[in-house]
């Protein structure tokens, strides 16, 4: 039994193909395939029920890879000691960010984190929640920015800041007239969303709940459409379809009261208002999540050190 055929069993268990696993693994698939076949006849056990359509994980290849992955996460945390045990900020520093996170925080952060600590550059992984969590329990990042809530897996969390929504409307809409705006002139707005497995969706859900009705009788709202991204989202909404909730971070700068000269991409002011709530506004807390076995302490440090440092207009950070 070695490491590799046990990071091929856990690859299989989580694509539930041997093809994409072997992709995965950058290996052939062959070689996945005979790796597989001969840990199976050296426990004497089925790991995998194989047919035509699909692959299944039997009920004691499911303990079996449970295991696994917990060997594969020590084996891993042996390696990090060597490396905290000769300097805990030499090395990469695995990173993963949600996507409604990444493309307003990464800019800054990457410049602090070559500034501050060069010889730690990072490598980042955007993804959903949900993929982001799974990453972190295989050791395939080191940790995560992301948005809570989330399921509670047992992880090291640090809190980094209360982020506020904006709403953005077109600039021709009579509400772009308005200072402020409230969640009873939103319902009667049509509403452009993330697509489904976008945490930042179920956010604005909890703001609206009405969004969540799709039917074109459904009152306080017309009819909902998707978006892959919040950028698309913001083209959708320049363009008038809709409007649509925004993190503060995501409001360009020239969108900002005072802003001297708007630009004249979709993002901004010139095409999209930004408006605040009405009292108290809606937020998400973004925080800094991290296996309780990663040993490299420094580097965690460190890394929130440089979140800490970048500008975060507009949001409340936390200690």
């Amino acid at each position: 039994m070695t490491l590799t055929e046990l990071k091929y069993i856990v690859a299989v268990a989580r694509e539930k193909h041997f093809g994409k696993a072997a992709e995965a693994c950058f290996v052939s698939q062959p070689t996945l395939s005979v790796a597989i076949k001969k840990l199976e006849e050296e426990l004497e056990l089925k790991i995998f029920e194989r047919n035509a359509n699909e692959i299944a994980v039997t009920p004691l290849g499911e303990d079996i890879v449970r295991q696994a992955q917990t060997v594969l996460e020590q084996a891993a945390a042996i390696k990090e000691i060597a490396k905290r045990g000769k300097d805990p900020l030499a090395g990469p520093l695995r990173l993963g960010v949600i996507y409604t996170i990444g493309p307003y925080l990464l800019p800054d952060l990457v410049r602090n984190v070559i500034d501050r600590t060069p010889q730690m550059p990072l490598m980042l992984q955007e993804n959903f929640t949900t993929r982001l969590l799974e990453q972190l329990r295989l050791g395939e990042i080191d940790c995560a920015i992301l948005a809570e809530p989330f399921p509670d897996t047992n992880l090291a969390i640090a809190p980094l800041y209360d982020e506020p929504f904006f709403a953005a409307v077109p600039h021709t809409h009579p509400l772009a007239k308005q200072d402020s705006i409230t969640n009873e002139e939103l319902k009667r707005e049509t509403m452009l969303l993330l697509g489904t497995g976008h945490c930042f969706r179920d956010h604005v859900l909890e703001v609206c709940p009405e969004f969540a009705r799709f039917s074109n009788d459904a009152e306080g709202i017309r009819k909902s459409f998707e978006g892959s991204s919040l950028e698309t989202i913001k083209h959708m909404v320049a363009a008038g379809m809709g409007v649509t909730l925004v993190p503060r971070l995501s409001v360009p700068s020239s969108a900002l009261e005072g802003a001297s000269a708007p630009g004249q991409d979709f993002g901004d002011s010139s095409y999209v208002r930004y408006l605040p709530f009405v009292g108290e506004a809606p937020t998400r807390r973004v925080v800094l999540a991290w296996r309780r076995s990663f040993t490299r302490y420094e580097a965690i440090a460190e890394l929130r050190n440089a979140i800490y440092a970048c500008e975060l207009p507009g949001v409340k950070r936390l200690s």
